[in-house]
């Protein structure tokens, strides 16, 4: 199989992609092709221990930034790397199509070159999320692809997170909870209470292990698996924890160098204090799948560095191998033709 890497996508593109790729291809069985600037590319990989075999690259002339309008960008510039590597993975070139770049590129690329998934209202990103009295991880969707959604656009993303959940997690029968503002069936918005029944009808054929509501204070504990929402929602339970994540570190920092005894203990505690911290670490999770649409995308940490990449494109290699998006793909159309069945029935 061959994995697709954004070379220019990225605060750090491309050295820091270019290392992070060359770290994997010695760990990996997989072909890794990089798009973008090919003297750039080549320049930072003979200075890169990294297995020659394994990795190629596919020149790109153009790059889509940050600041770049989405849809704009993946019509205009046909020479970028994202959207070359888009167009590789659709044609057959690839498997698989990892980028740090540009989220909304990323996410307007998957709908227009890739396309929808039939039966997908809207795509959604997936993002990892880590349970630390479990020393395992959820999966959040959406994470900040739709600000609104319907019900049936949730129960969407609660099939595709379970999927996900299994064959790239490792969960038996995923728990998939509604975030709301209470565990009682009829609390929330007049949407909410209408996805809670869609998803209580729609369980026991899409084979969903569905739990319920869940309150956003026990998300952290793991009280589900697949952790459904809209994207606001989402997006703001992911900066919240990130930014206790932040403030946590800070203050332990600072509490174990307050005096002599602090600094004896936190001497004493080097060890957890570093596995505490590594837990917290974004880049030991790898990057967040986009669900939906006809083909293996992940997204990365904008800022992501070698480690971070080394990571994502490790991570991400079940995604293809499992090959999610095909059971995704028969999964809603196994849903359709029973709902079409039961309707004319």
């Amino acid at each position: 199989m061959r994995i697709i890497l954004d070379g220019m996508g990225g605060d750090n593109a491309p050295d820091e992609i270019v290392k992070g790729a060359a770290d994997v291809s010695l760990l990996i069985e997989h072909e890794i092709c990089i798009v973008g600037d090919e003297p750039r590319i080549r320049k930072i990989l003979s200075n890169e221990k990294h297995d020659s075999d394994k990795l190629t690259v596919r020149h790109a002339s153009e790059v889509i930034t940050g600041e770049d309008s989405p849809v704009k960008s993946i019509r205009k510039k046909k020479d970028s790397s994202l959207v070359r590597g888009m167009e590789m993975v659709r044609d057959g070139e690839g498997d698989l199509f990892i980028s740090a770049g540009n989220s909304g590129a990323l996410m307007s690329g998957g709908i227009f070159i890739l396309g929808r998934i039939e039966g997908i209202d809207r795509p959604a990103i997936g993002s990892t999320y880590p349970i630390l009295s479990k020393n395992t991880a959820s999966l959040l969707i959406d994470a900040g692809a739709n600000a609104e959604c319907k019900p049936q656009a949730l129960v969407q993303f609660a099939i595709m997170g379970s999927i996900y959940a299994k064959e790239v997690l490792k969960i038996d029968s995923p728990r998939v909870g509604l975030v709301n503002m209470g565990t009682e069936p009829g609390k929330g918005s007049v949407m909410l209470k209408e996805t809670y029944e869609l998803l209580t009808e729609t369980a026991p054929q899409a084979g969903l292990h569905f739990v319920g509501n869940i309150e956003a204070r026990d998300i952290p504990i793991g009280i589900s698996d697949v952790i459904v929402c809209d994207g606001l929602v989402g997006n703001v339970v992911l900066k919240m924890t990130e930014g206790m994540a932040l403030s946590i570190s800070h203050l332990i920092r600072q509490k174990f160098t307050e005096g002599l005894v602090a600094k004896a203990g936190a001497a004493l505690l080097y060890n957890k204090l570093g596995e505490l911290k590594k837990a917290f670490d974004y880049t030991e999770y790898g990057g967040a799948p986009i669900l939906g649409v006809k083909g293996a995308v992940v997204k990365m940490h904008g800022s992501a560095d070698a480690k971070a990449v080394r990571n994502s494109i490790a991570r991400a290699v079940p995604f293809m191998e499992n090959r999610v998006v095909e059971n995704i793909t028969n999964s809603i159309c196994k849903l359709q033709a029973e709902s079409s069945e039961g309707t004319h029935g």
